[in-house]
């Protein structure tokens, strides 16, 4: 609870509710511009990594207040593509992805520069601390074609991209797999070191606390916009991109408007758009294999965004027990929804 005294040293950054536009998301921000994080509840993600709540979903504070800055400060394009993803979903191999099929001029850029380097995040690495500029990514340096990230909810950042004609992708991952690659993620920040067991990583997702969770919260927002506005957001799977890369990637093709028009030079370049920025390649360039460089603030080696590259890995990991309790949860969540996925 605030006395009146907080109160009146405290302002309110308001954004209107997607659910109900008469009523304001607010972040608390005290007069010198900095978000009042005592006003947030707040949970223990892992180790001593406190996560911030707000508007329903979880945030590290860092995310947080990158994520004030685009709220406040990015305005799209309506040439700007837009990849929303939740975290560990596939999000690194996409951005490889759209990268080349809009850029074919350029598209062994990919070959030597890490996916995140040509494809900024705008919540890590082009708004809040140790951040670059537009110019500074091939993915954003023509204004006239932008491409970038997000791991904002739907549910927050809604009013941005719905204020110009941008197109949206979004990618989501089974459940069970997105949890455990989580989990074999986190402990390789160079920020926090504590170990993590996948006793608390389960329950911590199954009660919804991770960065920008809760998971099916995230994932039901996009795919519902989907559904009411296909023009505007494309929304796939993980699975059903690693099972047929080739044809979903014509489908992403045509639905940016550049598709390929299927003559024997454009279906060359499909193939080794496909080939090339596979797990098995990219895993292999040199550019994504440092430990050493890191994405804006965001304090994890570049190596780390590549490890296993398969869907069903949760098997190798999770018990009978939690497999059950996940997949419960999926099937109030996502097949009562009408999403017939993730078990």
């Amino acid at each position: 609870m605030f006395n009146s005294c907080n109160k009146k040293k405290k302002k309110q950054s308001q954004f209107s509710d997607p659910i109900n536009p008469s009523k304001p998301c607010t972040i608390p921000v005290m007069e010198s511009g900095k978000i009042d994080y005592s006003f947030l509840p707040k949970e223990k993600f892992r180790g001593d990594d406190y996560l911030c709540q707000w508007n329903g979903f979880w945030f590290r504070q860092p995310f947080l207040e990158a994520a004030h800055q685009v709220l406040n400060h990015y305005k799209p394009l309506p040439t700007d593509t837009v990849l929303a993803s939740y975290p560990k979903t596939g999000t690194t191999w996409l951005k490889a992805l759209l990268y080349s099929i809009i850029n074919r001029s350029s598209r062994d850029s990919i070959l030597t520069n890490h996916p995140h380097m040509l494809v900024p995040t705008l919540e890590i690495q082009l708004y809040g601390p140790k951040t670059g500029s537009f110019d500074s990514f091939a993915g954003t340096a023509n204004s006239s074609a932008r491409i970038l990230a997000t791991h904002l909810p739907y549910q927050v950042i809604s009013g941005t991209i719905n204020s110009t004609d941008c197109r949206v992708v979004y990618i989501t991952r089974n459940p069970k797999d997105t949890l455990v690659s989580s989990w074999h993620f986190y402990p390789k920040s160079k920020e926090v070191k504590d170990p993590w067991s996948l006793e608390d990583a389960v329950e911590k997702f199954c009660n919804g606390v991770g960065n920008c969770g809760p998971y099916y919260d995230h994932v039901l927002g996009y795919w519902k916009e989907s559904l009411e506005r296909p023009h505007k957001v494309f929304f796939i799977t993980y699975e059903e991109l690693k099972s047929d890369t080739k044809t979903h990637v014509k489908r992403l093709a045509e639905f940016l408007g550049c598709p390929f028009d299927g003559d024997g030079k454009e279906e060359d370049v499909l193939d080794e758009i496909v080939s090339s920025c596979s797990f098995e390649k990219m895993s292999n360039y040199e550019a994504n294999k440092s430990d050493d460089g890191h994405m804006g603030w965001l304090k994890f080696p570049l190596s780390s965004f590549f490890r296993q590259g398969g869907t069903g890995d949760h098997k190798n990991y999770l018990t009978p027990e939690m497999i059950n309790r996940v997949d419960k949860i999926t099937a109030e969540k996502f097949h009562g929804s009408g999403f017939m996925y993730g078990i």
